[in-house]
């Protein structure tokens, strides 16, 4: 119907156009009248004509596979070719749509493509340092005679100590590759988060010790508080936070851990009084390998990849982790679990990847 509407309005024109000329010319309303109404049926028949071919069936064209690009062809045979009476308004419609996903498809392939050059580099150094390190212990073993059973037992050691850096960071690899691939379920159980913190804390005590860290247990409330989570993967958690805090905590410094009772929720707080984080860094702080401080990582070791499991393993609950940190004053990782509800049944599902 539009097609019919602007193909008048053209044919109009051209009509009174050429009629008020001939009226110019001849001086007759006759004339005029005949004139216009030859005018206005020949250019109405030639546009629609012309349009038809050579413009409206493109534009069908070009819309019939836009849309066909955006739905695929089971659900394009699903719906149907449908096409509204307004083909060019449908076209820019589709078109600028089609642009905006191509943008963000575009952009998230961007994103992609340096995570993954970043992973890559990451990775190889990872790799690198410690097999270097036993490299050469093993050649300096190799091509000498060490008289000193001591120093070859040393080279020995920190030889070892290269390798189960190595174990370390492919058991993390493997582990966060099946976190995000939903090969590891979560296995739902209720539990008191109360325990399971002294727990931890008791266990992590000889750590502590050896950092010259006191571990604090800051709980607001008297009465054990149930959730429900994996108690395991939860563990997991507490401990990768504790151990976080000792890494970037100060000599003869504190750990607290904090817990508050909210509405339907438990809130669990770990923070130290280390060196704190620069605010530009917080919010990569849970991608793989990052470190704020690269040369004091290295000496204090680890895989890299202790926060990016935190979060994993937090989210595949549901639930959110955060981390609020002032430069020179400390840090806080605070995380949320679901507290138990009355006769509320959980059962095993698997980690979903983001």
């Amino acid at each position: 119907m539009k097609l019919r509407v602007l193909v008048f309005i053209n044919a109009l024109a051209v009509a009174i156009t050429l009629s008020v000329v001939n009226y110019y010319f001849r001086h007759s309303f006759y004339d005029m009248a005949i004139t216009f109404m030859a005018t206005i049926i020949t250019s109405f028949v030639v546009f629609y004509y012309l349009i038809e071919k050579y413009v409206y069936s493109k534009i069908k064209l070009i819309y019939k596979l836009i849309h066909s690009l955006k739905l695929g062809r089971d659900l394009r045979d699903a719906l149907g070719e449908h096409m509204s009476s307004d083909p060019i308004n449908d076209v820019e419609h589709e078109v600028k749509e089609w642009a905006r996903e191509k943008k963000t498809e575009i952009e998230g392939l961007r994103t992609q493509e340096r995570f993954r050059r970043d992973f890559l580099s990451n990775i190889s150094h990872e790799f690198k340092t410690p097999l270097f390190a036993i490299q050469g212990y093993i050649e300096a073993l190799q091509d000498d005679d060490f008289d000193d059973r001591d120093m070859a037992r040393q080279f020995l050691e920190k030889a070892s100590r290269n390798v189960d850096r190595l174990s370390y960071l492919i058991k993390d690899l493997d582990e966060i590759s099946k976190l995000e691939s939903g090969e590891l379920p979560i296995n739902y159980t209720k539990f008191k988060i109360n325990d399971l913190i002294k727990e931890v804390l008791e266990s992590s005590e000889m750590k502590a010790n050896q950092h010259n860290i006191k571990l604090i247990f800051k709980q607001k409330y008297d009465e054990p508080i149930q959730v429900s989570a994996d108690r395991e993967k939860i563990t997991q958690v507490l401990v990768n936070l504790i151990d976080n805090s000792f890494k970037y905590g100060k000599e003869n410094g504190n750990t607290w851990i904090t817990l508050f009772d909210l509405h339907e929720q438990v809130l669990i707080e770990v923070t130290d009084d280390g060196m704190g984080i620069e605010e530009k860094y917080l919010p990569r702080l849970f991608e793989r390998f990052f470190r704020t401080d690269t040369s004091r990582s290295r000496q204090i070791g680890g895989s890299g990849l202790g926060l990016a499991i935190v979060k994993h393993i937090v989210e595949a609950h549901q639930q959110t982790i955060n981390v609020r940190s002032t430069e020179g004053l400390g840090s806080t990782f605070g995380f949320t679990l679901q507290k138990v509800k009355p006769g509320l049944q959980f059962p095993n599902i698997p980690i979903l990847k983001n």
